[in-house]
């Protein structure tokens, strides 16, 4: 059976799950409100604390950055503390950042509060993925769904959550993460049990050398470029759009909907009638021309809503099918080719909202969008001219097994 049809097999039984695989679910759900939660708030953080829009934009900058670096090292935690211990400081310490940024009081400590809770998410993120792997039912692509499903519920929650309580402070969202993760963490140390085996620790270098397999390399270098795209949309996207809290808040919640609409429920449709690799060739050229047309109705509301909410859709395909791939990619231990992966992925996050916002203030406000254009452009190209390298992300088998070691195994070679 082919990876693609154990996705459409496994499909059934993906609310049938241990309630530990719940409690991460709905910590990660948490988790990926934090990285729209500020938003919906950029324009007031930026006129509350006397910040030009390029000083809030390093909001995100420092915590993906921050996320990004230390996700080569999560693994290699990971893989000593286990699994359960390294989710419960993530959160612990994205309790105390959240909260410390609440109660700043000039833009550059916000920035700097937020770094430390990129580091906290960091250690969450890549750990709650493949804990979600080992431990849920139905095999990786029901776990995958899963964990893309409480991505996308994060990420279109928490601009919501965002401009509401945004709308009151522009402190309020963060006491609101306090409380979430604060619940979060409860839930983890409740529901997820001990380890029934000792961790093997891997090796520091585990990471780094995973990204000498061509295929994650190749994998990563698509996310690095398609992940501009991603956060041009989100992070630049509230400044030209013209709302208040609310209405930015709104309009992303719209986005993040679609974005855990198509993750569930269409990418899987897609992957069992076509190839991943062409899944992703259609996509990311969809993506580039809705980033061209954003640039063009920059200065319509309407239609640069229409364009956030079409690229919101077109993401949550994209997400899916990249995080299939790496999973299937290699076979590296899921802890090891996550944290590779991933520290890549963020790291064109944090280069994304500052470098547009400076384009923007040296070109135009449509510039903006066609940097991402090129960026998610130059993703598609990496997928067409390394394309031998994905094979395995197609033709893969997907074993009818937990693989539990997964968790805690650091490297294989």
């Amino acid at each position: 059976m082919t990876a693609t049809a154990t996705s459409v097999a496994a499909k059934p039984s993906i609310l049938k799950q241990p309630k530990a695989v719940w409690a991460i679910a709905f910590a990660s759900v948490v988790a990926f409100m934090g990285i729209g939660l500020v938003d919906p708030i950029l324009p007031t953080i930026a006129a509350s604390l006397k910040a030009t829009p390029t000083q809030s934009e390093y909001l995100f900058t420092s915590y993906l950055l921050v996320t990004g670096v230390a996700m080569f090292f999560t693994s290699w935690v990971s893989s000593r503390l286990g699994p359960k211990k390294t989710l419960m400081i993530g959160l612990a310490l994205i309790v105390v950042f959240a909260a410390l940024a609440a109660t700043s009081g000039s833009v550059q400590e916000v920035i700097g509060f937020r770094a430390g809770w990129g580091l906290g998410n960091a250690l969450f993120i890549s750990t709650a993925l493949a804990t979600i792997v080992g431990a849920a039912s139905g095999g990786t692509a029901s776990a995958i769904i899963l964990y893309e499903a409480a991505l996308g519920l994060g990420i279109a929650i928490g601009p919501l959550i965002g401009g509401l309580l945004g709308s009151i402070s522009w402190r309020g969202p963060f006491f609101g993460v306090v409380v979430l993760m604060a619940i979060a963490f409860i839930a983890i140390a409740v529901f997820l049990g001990a380890e029934k085996t000792k961790p093997v620790p891997s090796k520091l270098s585990a990471p780094f050398r995973a990204l000498g397999r061509p295929a994650l390399a190749t994998l990563a270098g698509i996310a690095l470029f398609y992940n501009i795209g991603f956060f041009v949309l989100l992070a630049y996207t509230p400044y030209p759009l013209g709302f208040g809290a609310l209405g930015i808040g709104l309009t992303f919640f719209g986005w993040g909907l679609g974005l855990a609409i198509t993750s569930v429920f269409v990418a899987p449709r897609l992957t069992a009638r076509l190839k991943r690799t062409t899944v992703l060739r259609v996509a990311l050229p969809l993506l580039a021309l809705d980033l061209v047309a954003a640039g063009i109705f920059v200065h319509v509301q309407i239609g640069l809503v229409i364009c956030v909410v079409i690229g919101g859709l077109v993401l949550g395909i994209l997400n899916t099918v990249l995080t299939e791939s790496v999973m299937e990619a290699t076979d590296l231990p899921r802890a090891v080719a996550s944290s590779a992966y991933s520290a890549v992925r963020f790291m064109g996050g944090a280069i994304a909202p500052p470098v547009a916002t400076a384009i923007a203030a040296a070109v135009s406000p449509s510039a903006a969008y066609w940097f991402a254009a090129v960026s998610v452009a130059i993703g598609f190209v990496i997928s067409v001219a390394f394309g031998r390298n994905l094979k395995r992300v197609d033709d893969g088998a997907e074993a009818d097994r937990v693989e539990a070691q997964a968790i805690t195994v650091g490297d294989a070679d």
